[in-house]
C-alpha cells in the first residue's frame, strides 16, 4: 500500500513519484515557494512508515477520499499547523505526536516555519486487521478500538512531547539500513502497544486552540517584522498597531511559531546577518545596522550567543572553509 500513489494522477506535477520497487519509494513535492520529500517503506500489510522533509509553507494534503486509513504523525523539527472546520487552528510542535483518520477535512494544513521534519505512519485498517489477529493477539491491540478512543471525539488527536514518544521515535531517524526492516516492525508495534494505553482525556487538557483571527493577526506581525527587520519595535507598539491585546498576542505567536516575539526576530536577525557575513562586504558595523543595532558590540555579543562565535570569526572562518572546499 503506497496512499500517496492514488494521489499523484490528480495532483499532476505537484507530487511526483523519483523511486518506487519493492523496498520502498521516494516522492518529491513541489510548491509555490519551496519543495518537500517523502520516502516510504512498507512495513506490514496494511501499514507503511514515511519520512517528512519539507522545506515550504504548504502542506501536501492528500485528496482523495479514504476510508478507515489512520495516520499517526511524528515532528522532528519545526511545526505543523491545522485548520479545523470550525476556524479554530492547533499546532503540532518539535516532540508532539497526532493521530488522525485521513478521510476527516480540515480547511487546511501548513508549515509556519517554513521547515518540517517528521515521521509519519499511515494504517489502512481494514488490510492490517490481519496483523492484529496475528501479531498483536498478545498485545491485545485492537486497530479499530484505538481509531474509535483516539479519533472519535476530536478530529486531531494531539500528544504533547513526552519521554515514551522521543523513546519510540528518536531511533527511527538514525537505525542503521542493515537492520531497518526489521526494526520498523518493531517501532510500529511498540507505537500501537503505547497508544493503547494512552487515556485520550489526559492529553486533550493540554491543548490549547486559536481562531482564526488571531492567527492571522500574529501572522501579519511576523511579516511585518521580517520587512522592517532594520527597526525596533516594543510588544506595546505591536499590540496597539495590530489592534490585539498583549496577553493574546503573545500567547498566540507562540502557539504559531513556537517562541516568544524577541526571540523569533533576535533568530531571524543572526540569520540575515551571517547571510551577509559570507556574502557581503559590509563591514560588522553596517551589518549591526542592518539588523536593527546601533551598537555593534550589542550586537557582537547577541551574535555570539545565538551562533556561537563573534561576527568577526564567523565570517574568518567560513570564507577559510569555502576557500579549502574550492582547492579541493
Amino acid at each position: 500500500m503506497s496512499y500517496l500513489l492514488d494521489d499523484i494522477e490528480q495532483h499532476g506535477t505537484e507530487i511526483k513519484a523519483v523511486v518506487k520497487n519493492k523496498n520502498g519509494a521516494v516522492f518529491e513535492v513541489v510548491g509555490k515557494e519551496g519543495r518537500g520529500r517523502i520516502t516510504c517503506y512498507p512495513v506490514f500489510p496494511g501499514i507503511e512508515l514515511m519520512f517528512n522533509d519539507f522545506s515550504m509553507g504548504e502542506c501536501f494534503e492528500s485528496i482523495s477520499d479514504y476510508k478507515n486509513v489512520m495516520e499517526i504523525n511524528h515532528c522532528s523539527q519545526g511545526r505543523f499547523e491545522t485548520e479545523l472546520n470550525d476556524g479554530s487552528f492547533i499546532y503540532l510542535k518539535a516532540g508532539d505526536l497526532s493521530v488522525n483518520m485521513l478521510g476527516i477535512r480540515t480547511k487546511g494544513a501548513y508549515f509556519p516555519l517554513d521547515r518540517y521534519k517528521g515521521v509519519s505512519v499511515v494504517i489502512d485498517l481494514n488490510t492490517a486487521s490481519c496483523l492484529s489477529n496475528l501479531l498483536m493477539a498478545d498485545m491485545d491491540v485492537d486497530l479499530f478500538s484505538l481509531r474509535d478512543k483516539l479519533c472519535h471525539e476530536v478530529p486531531c488527536f494531539i500528544l504533547r512531547s513526552i519521554p515514551e514518544i522521543d523513546h519510540i521515535f528518536a531511533e527511527l531517524y538514525t537505525v542503521p539500513e542493515v537492520i531497518r526492516e526489521g526494526y520498523f516492525k518493531l517501532k510500529v508495534l511498540e507505537l500501537l502497544l503505547f497508544l493503547k494505553m494512552i487515556e485520550p482525556h489526559q492529553s486533550r487538557q493540554q491543548l490549547q486552540y486559536f481562531n482564526r483571527e488571531q492567527v492571522n493577526r500574529v501572522k501579519q506581525i511576523k511579516k511585518f517584522l521580517l520587512v522592517n527587520i532594520d527597526q525596533t519595535f516594543t510588544l506595546t507598539e505591536l499590540s496597539e498597531q495590530f489592534n490585539i491585546s498583549m496577553t493574546t498576542m503573545k500567547n498566540c505567536f507562540k502557539g504559531v511559531y513556537g517562541t516568544t516575539i524577541c526571540s523569533f526576530v533576535r533568530a531571524y536577525r543572526m540569520q540575515i546577518a551571517a547571510q551577509m557575513l559570507l556574502t557581503g562586504k559590509e563591514s560588522i558595523t553596517e551589518i549591526a545596522g542592518c539588523v536593527g543595532y546601533n551598537n555593534a558590540s550589542k550586537f557582537a555579543a547577541v551574535f555570539k550567543k545565538e551562533m556561537g562565535v563573534t561576527p568577526m570569526h564567523y565570517r574568518k572562518n567560513c570564507l577559510i572553509g569555502a576557500k579549502r572546499n574550492s582547492l579541493e
